[in-house]
């Protein structure tokens, strides 16, 4: 009852001999696309919801039509559902088996829809959800990065430019500069569930249906903003899957950058922080070795999901409106995408607020580069130097300190007069690490105050 010609296929009727077994499974997408059939069956209910409203099922065949698909997702969760890849797809699949329970009303789902408007509007549904799985474990994360944050407003390090000490700054404002990159991708994923909010379905084919068809009420029972405006571009758009891959691909850059700043932290020669040993592996022949393992995977699956982006934009660059089969080549990607950064966000978000500070050799290290010196050519111009000779002075003081083993901090009020008679002793108010960080003191600075200020508005904003 299930099939429409001998050779099983729903869509048989105008063939004459059977597919060929191999193309068969080369053209075959149900053994990675049924992973949408929860969407397949809601978007199914809706139409048939829709179909019922303006005459085309009875209530009747409504009732059973919406039993059966019910049913199914049972059996498919119980994982008692027989998938063929002889019927190629989640779709097919899903109706053949509706039709083998309730018989002819089965048949009758498929009215005014084709699989181009159906699987555009299950990969919506779908990736809807992992968006918003994937904003809450980045929420997850921002939230730990600001209690982080808040709680070594206080910690001093160097902080770097070209990797080599340029001004001492706090591990807080350091970690609320990742809060702030990830923050831009927790609106551009926002932006891309919002512009990627609207229905397919009624489209059909490509030029719509002949059937009066409800696509409002259909798009209200399945939580879209509205309906597509246009059947081509409906059937045939894939910008949401491209927008949503790049906007993964830069979350994944920046938690790469994060990775690379941990990796560079927890090395001998930096030792900053620790890593909990549950994040951490060893090695088999190095008994000594914690390998920091978790961020090296995730900076490496980086370049997986770039990769991805630069595939489904390949995809997509060559195709005329409106469905083609190469179509069917957004999948694999945009799953392996998902489920990446779902990953990625998730061991981000457990390792975050389990970093270990060694706060000690933070400061140790802030103070052997010479981190004060900006502070010093500041205070020079404080006193009424031109900034381009106290650059010069400053460069002297820090040749001085090199040449005797010292910190700025540590040479005496002679040697510094020596260079510039403008130096008094409120000097050593501005060589200090406190003092540096303390003095910037504005919006965005990184003086205690600020990192806890800005930590306040951060936890505002993940509210919004």
């Amino acid at each position: 009852m299930a099939d429409q010609d001998p050779n099983g296929k729903l869509w048989g009727g105008r063939f004459t001999e059977s597919t060929d077994a191999f193309v068969e499974a080369f053209t075959a997408s149900v053994d990675f696309d049924r992973r949408l059939y929860r969407y397949d069956i809601d978007g199914s209910i809706a139409h048939a919801s829709m179909l019922a409203k303006i005459g085309v099922l009875s209530e009747t065949e409504r009732d059973a039509i919406v039993d059966g698909l019910q049913r199914i997702r049972g059996e498919i969760e119980a994982g008692d559902f027989e998938w063929s890849v002889a019927r190629e797809d989640v779709h097919m699949n899903i109706e053949a088996r509706l039709t083998a329970l309730i018989g002819d009303a089965g048949k009758k789902l498929h009215t005014g829809r084709s699989r181009n408007d159906q699987v555009a509007t299950d990969m919506r549904l779908y990736l809807r959800d992992e968006i918003d799985a994937s904003v809450a474990e980045l929420e997850r994360l921002q939230r730990g990065l600001v209690d982080l944050a808040e709680r070594e407003a206080d910690t001093i390090m160097p902080g770097f430019t070209h990797l080599q000490v340029a001004m001492p700054v706090t591990f807080g404002h350091h970690l609320l500069a990742w809060f702030e990159m990830l923050e831009r991708d927790r609106q551009r994923l926002k932006d891309c569930r919002r512009r990627m909010n609207v229905m397919p379905l009624g489209a059909a084919a490509l030029a719509g249906t002949t059937y009066p068809i409800d696509r409002a009420y259909t798009a209200e029972l399945l939580g879209f903003e509205a309906p597509a405006e246009n059947s081509l571009d409906a059937v045939s758009d894939r910008d949401f899957a491209i927008e949503f891959t790049a906007a993964a691909a830069l979350l994944m850059t920046h938690l790469s950058r994060c990775s690379e700043e941990l990796i560079l932290w927890t090395s001998a020669q930096f030792d900053f922080i620790d890593l909990p040993d549950r994040f951490c592996t060893g090695s088999s022949i190095m008994p000594q070795k914690k390998n920091p393992d978790v961020p090296e995977l995730v900076r490496g699956k980086t370049g997986r999901v770039n990769g991805h982006l630069i595939g489904l934009l390949t995809l997509m660059k060559g195709q005329p409106l409106a469905y083609n089969k190469d179509n069917q080549e957004d999948k694999e990607p945009l799953f392996d995408t998902v489920d990446t950064l779902k990953g990625c966000l998730r061991v981000f978000a457990d390792m975050v607020p389990a970093i270990e500070p060694k706060r000690d050799n933070m400061r140790r290290a802030a103070r052997a580069g010479f981190s004060t010196a900006t502070d010093l050519a500041d205070y020079l111009v404080r006193k009424g130097v031109p900034f381009r000779d106290a650059h010069e002075i400053v460069g002297k003081a820090v040749r001085l300190g090199i040449d005797s083993g010292r910190d700025l901090a540590e040479l005496e009020l002679a040697a510094l007069q020596a260079l510039s008679p403008v130096i008094g002793e409120d000097v050593f108010e501005v060589l200090t690490l406190e003092g540096s960080v303390a003095a910037r003191d504005h919006l965005g600075g990184t003086a205690p105050s600020q990192v806890r200020a800005a930590a306040q508005r951060a936890r505002a904003r993940l509210e919004i």
